[in-house]
C-alpha cells in the first residue's frame, strides 16, 4: 500500500497546484481559523505523522470547540434532544448506536435518519460526531439513530460497509419499537459516513429493499482519482490535506486495487439510477471537494435529483462546529430543510 500513500503522480500535480493557488490555509475564514489554531494548540498532529492508534486518542475538532468555549466562557445551552446509547447486530458482532430523540416528537411513527459518522474509516466514533446528529435531530425534528461501524487496519474494507447496511436493515425493522416511521428513513454520513451512506441507498435498491427517503452526503468519500485538483490544492491543508487522504486509504485498503472498487470510487459508477434525492455538501478547504463535485454530477446524469453546496473558506469537518463556526449553520439549516422537504414537516430552528 506504499503507492497509496505516497503516490509520484499525484504529489507532483499537488505541488504544481499549490504553486498556483498558494496554501489553502490562507483561505480559511474567520470562524475556522479560530478552530484550526485552536486544535494545534491542543497537540493535534497531522494524520499522516500519526499511528491509527495515536490518531484515536489525540484532539479533536470537537476538542477545540471546547477549548474556545471555555476560554469565552461559553458552557454548550440545553437544545432539548435527548439521547440513549443501544447496541445493534453489526455484520459480525454486536456495534454502538445512539439514539437522539429531540422534543416534540409523537408518540410513534415519527421520521428518522440513519447517521454515520466520519473518520475516513480509520478515527471517529458516536462521540466525535455527537454535534451533527444533534443539530440533525433539533433542526428537523426527526429521529437521529448514530450508527457505529468497523474501522480500519484492524478490520479492513469492506467490513465498514457490511456493518453499514446491516445497520440499515436493522433501523429498518426496528423503526417503529423506536417510535419511528419505517417508510420515512433517510440516510445521513461525514466522509467515510457519506461513502457508506450512499452505499446503503445502491444495496438496499439492488437487494429490492426498504431504501433510504433521502440522502444527506457531507464531503463524501467518492473517488479513486488523488490528481483530481482539490487534492493538489490542499497539501498543506488541516485537519485533512491529501498526505491525509492517502494515510486513510493505506489503513483502510488491501492494495490500491481496491480504490477503484465501485463502492469506493462512486463517482465513476454508471447504476447509480433508482436512489433517493441527494443534497451534498462540501467544504471548499478538502480534497475530498473535487470527487463530491464528481459525484453529484455523476447522480444528476443517472436521473437521481441533487443539490450540491461548496462552502468556502472551511475545512472537512465543519458541519458539527456550529457552536463556533458560522458556516456550519449555514450547512445546517440547507441540509435540516432538505429533509424537512422529503419529510412534509416545516423548518425547525
Amino acid at each position: 500500500m506504499s503507492d497509496i500513500a505516497s503516490n509520484p503522480e499525484s504529489g507532483g500535480i499537488g505541488r504544481l497546484a499549490e504553486l498556483i493557488h498558494g496554501n489553502p490555509m490562507d483561505r480559511l475564514d474567520t470562524d475556522m481559523r479560530h478552530v484550526i489554531e485552536a486544535l494545534a494548540e491542543l497537540g493535534a498532529r497531522p494524520l499522516e505523522q500519526s499511528s491509527p492508534d495515536t490518531a484515536r486518542r489525540q484532539p479533536k475538532m470537537i476538542d477545540a470547540i471546547s477549548a474556545i468555549m471555555a476560554r469565552q466562557g461559553r458552557a454548550p445551552s440545553e437544545d432539548g434532544v435527548s439521547t440513549e446509547d443501544i447496541t445493534f447486530k453489526g455484520a459480525e458482532d454486536d456495534l454502538a448506536a445512539r439514539v437522539y430523540r429531540p422534543v416534540g416528537l409523537l408518540s410513534r411513527l415519527n421520521p428518522m435518519i440513519a447517521y454515520f459518522h466520519g473518520g475516513g474509516f480509520v478515527t471517529g466514533d458516536l462521540d466525535m460526531h455527537d454535534a451533527s446528529a444533534r443539530a440533525l435531530a433539533r433542526r428537523t425534528g426527526a429521529i437521529v439513530v448514530s450508527l457505529d461501524y468497523r474501522l480500519g487496519p484492524e478490520h479492513k474494507f469492506p467490513a465498514a460497509h457490511e456493518d453499514a447496511y446491516a445497520a440499515w436493515r436493522w433501523l429498518v425493522g426496528a423503526a417503529r419499537e423506536l417510535g419511528g416511521d419505517p417508510r420515512r428513513i433517510a440516510v445521513a454520513g461525514e466522509d467515510a459516513g457519506a461513502n457508506l451512506a450512499l452505499n446503503v441507498a445502491l444495496m438496499a435498491r439492488d437487494a429490492h429493499f426498504t431504501q433510504p427517503l433521502a440522502q444527506l452526503l457531507i464531503h463524501p468519500i467518492a473517488g479513486s482519482d488523488m490528481s483530481r485538483p482539490s487534492y493538489g490544492e490542499t497539501l498543506r491543508a488541516r485537519p485533512i490535506g491529501m498526505p491525509g487522504m492517502q494515510w486513510r486509504m493505506r489503513h483502510e485498503l488491501e492494495d490500491r486495487e481496491q480504490m477503484s472498487d465501485p463502492r469506493i470510487d462512486l463517482a465513476s459508477r454508471a447504476d447509480l439510477a433508482g436512489v433517493a434525492p441527494a443534497t451534498i455538501i462540501l467544504a471548499e478547504i478538502d480534497p475530498l471537494r473535487s470527487e463530491g463535485e464528481a459525484l453529484a454530477e455523476a447522480l444528476e446524469a443517472a436521473g437521481v435529483n441533487v443539490t450540491c453546496t461548496v462552502h468556502e473558506g472551511v475545512t472537512q469537518g465543519f458541519f458539527g462546529l456550529g457552536l463556533i463556526v458560522t458556516k456550519a449553520l449555514f450547512a445546517q439549516s440547507e441540509a435540516a430543510e432538505a429533509l424537512n422537504q422529503v419529510f412534509g414537516r416545516g423548518r425547525r430552528g
